[in-house]
Formats: structure tokens, sequence, C-alpha cells
């Protein structure tokens, strides 16, 4: 027997489009979006692409392998080869390289600690979104019950805070080199990356500036991971690892400052009160350098910040801003030549300057 063949009733090829009603093709993709975000969570809870990784399988040897229900698993690997996340050749399913470098653990460019993070934490946030738009406020007491910054409660042993860390590793791999090429920081001989986690920052600019020495300084929970990975970095010789609470520590000397993804979390109290202290530790004619996505101007796009922005709304204090309001908050601190650069990454780039008079 061959394989069947499809027929097609001419009327409905033919069928006009009436264009006197809107297109609903982003409505009907939104209504998808939400599905496809949960079969990436579920596949990396699961440990499809880590089972996958090297070695390709059916979906019934990969059923035994993960103890799933082998029809239902094979459902959800057609859906992932559907979305690019794998591919078939016969019966059997194997990683495509998106896959394999973002989502497995095997990885060191892997995501899933922040893909985890977004299934199991911000998910419950996000279901609040309604209430957050009308009481302008955080989700933290109302999903979970919690009086405090979400980062005290998620982060309580060193293996969520490492997941986590190692997925916002992945977007600074991404976001990171681009940075610190994106601007000219040529002029400064030290940088202290605060809230620096694994050191991504310090050391693409160590890479790009090869006279640059640097200090990551964050938390002590995030200090071995750093110290880890800025031990196996070219550039191991002239990066530091320092732990310490920016809110609270005496600040590492240096001449420039970098806040990566650290402003859009706080209120603008704690924003001011953190440029605040980096002003005052820097020498005349040092820098700070702010790595956030920005707003356009009026406001449009791009669209990652726009979903940054409602991120911080349910999961933190702070928000995205616009390069003028960044302006204002650096000049407000004492701040001055401020510079923006946009790249094509999900993360931009902000250089001001310390007067020297």
């Amino acid at each position: 027997m061959g394989l069947p063949t499809f027929t097609y009733a001419k009327g409905l090829l033919s069928v006009p489009q009436d264009l006197s009603v809107a297109d609903p093709t982003i409505v009907l993709d939104l209504l998808q979006a939400f599905r496809r975000s949960q079969v990436m969570f579920a596949a990396v809870k699961l440990g499809v692409f880590d089972a996958l990784d090297g070695r390709p399988q059916s979906a019934s040897e990969l059923a035994q392998t993960l103890g799933c229900d082998a029809e239902a698993l094979r459902r959800m690997l057609d859906a992932l080869m559907g979305l690019d996340l794998l591919r078939l050749s016969g019966q059997v399913y194997a990683n495509t390289d998106v896959a394999s470098t973002y989502l497995t653990q095997a990885s060191p460019r892997r995501m899933t600690g922040y893909v985890n993070f977004s299934g199991n934490v911000t998910w419950r946030l996000w279901s609040h979104l309604d209430d957050a738009v009308r009481e302008g406020s955080h989700r933290w007491k109302q999903s979970y019950g919690w009086d405090e910054p979400i980062f005290s409660n998620f982060f309580q042993t060193e293996e969520a805070a490492n997941e986590f860390l190692m997925g916002m590793h992945g977007f600074g791999m991404m976001s990171s080199p681009a940075v610190v090429h994106a601007l000219d920081l040529s002029r400064f001989a030290h940088l202290v990356d605060l809230g620096g986690a694994t050191g991504h920052l310090a050391i693409a600019a160590c890479e790009r500036y090869p006279h640059l020495q640097a200090t990551v300084f964050d938390l002590p929970v995030a200090v071995p991971l750093a110290e880890k990975i800025v031990g196996e970095s070219s550039v191991a010789d002239r990066v530091s690892v320092v732990a310490g609470d920016f809110f609270t520590d005496p600040l590492p000397a240096g001449d420039l400052y970098a806040l990566g993804r650290i402003l859009h979390d706080w209120s603008e109290e704690k924003s001011r009160r953190l440029l605040g202290r980096v002003f005052e530790s820097l020498p005349p004619g040092g820098g700070i350098l702010v790595a956030e996505k920005i707003l356009l101007e009026d406001r449009s796009g791009p669209g990652w910040a726009h979903m940054q922005d409602l991120n911080m709304l349910v999961c933190a204090e702070g928000r995205e801003r616009t390069l003028a309001e960044y302006d204002a908050l650096l000049t407000e601190a004492g701040f001055s030549d401020v510079t923006g650069c946009r790249t094509s990454t999900p993360i931009d780039g902000i250089l001001a300057i310390k007067p020297s008079g």
C-alpha cells in the first residue's frame, strides 16, 4: 500500500479574505504563546534535552529513560520538533544545536536555571499581573506569602542560587561582549562589577581590553561559582572575586563601576542610594557602566524591554527606562556625559562619567 494522498476542495482554497475584518493572527499567536513556553519548561524539567544530548533516541526509548508515558512523551517531542528544539530522523529524536547549547546541564552557556526559575517561580507571579497593574506593586505576598524581595527567598540553597546564576550567565554570554564592544572603555584601568554574578561582564571587558583589571563583587552565595567560572577563563589572572552587599558594604576601589541588570530590580529610592554610593567611591573622571535594555523614547519598544518592564512589576521593585530617564537618574546622582548604545542582544549599554572638576 502506498501513502495516502490529499485532495483539496477548490472552493476552500479560493475563499477571499474579508479585508473589512481585522487580521486575527496576533490574537491567535498570543493564545498559543504560553503553551509554547510551557512545552519548553516541562521538557527541561523532565530532562528531555539532557537525555538526548549526544544520544538520540526513539520516543519509546526516551520514555523508559525518563520514566514517562511513551505516547504522551511522543506528543511532546513532536511539539518540540515544531518549536525547532528537536529534530526527527526516522523514529529517532535528537537535540537541535540551540537546545544543546542553551537547554542542557552540560553546556557552559546553559539557560536552564533561568528557564526553571521562569516556569517554577515567575509563572505564578505573572498569573497575578492584573492585580499588579491595579495596585502598582509586586506579587510576592499574593503568590508566595513572602514579605522580603524575591532574591531573599528563592536563593536559600547554594544549588538554587547556582542554577539561577548559570541561567543569567547564559544571558551574559550573549550580551556582555556586545556591551563592552559598543562603548569605549579604554580609558579605564580597573572595573568593579557590582552584583557581577558569574563574572561574565568582567571577563568580557578584560578580554576586550588587555590592560584592564577587574573585580567581581556579589553576595557570598555567588562567590564560589564566580570563582570557578573566572578561574576557567582566559583572563583569570586579571579578575578577582570579592564577597559583599553593594547596599551596605564598602565598595572595592576602581575607576569604572558596572551595574549589569541591577538598577531595573530596585525602587527609585534604592537606585538613587546605590548610584550615590558609586559616585562617592569613584575618583574624579571615573565612570559607571549601566547594562540594561533601554526603552525607546516614545516607549513603543523594543518588545523585550516591554516584557522585562512588566516582569519587574510582578517580580521585583523596579522598572525599565528610556535613555532620557537614565540620563536624569544619573545626572541627579552627579554624573555627566551620559552616553547610550543599543545592541542586538537582550542588553544595551550606558556610560556616564564623574566630573573631574
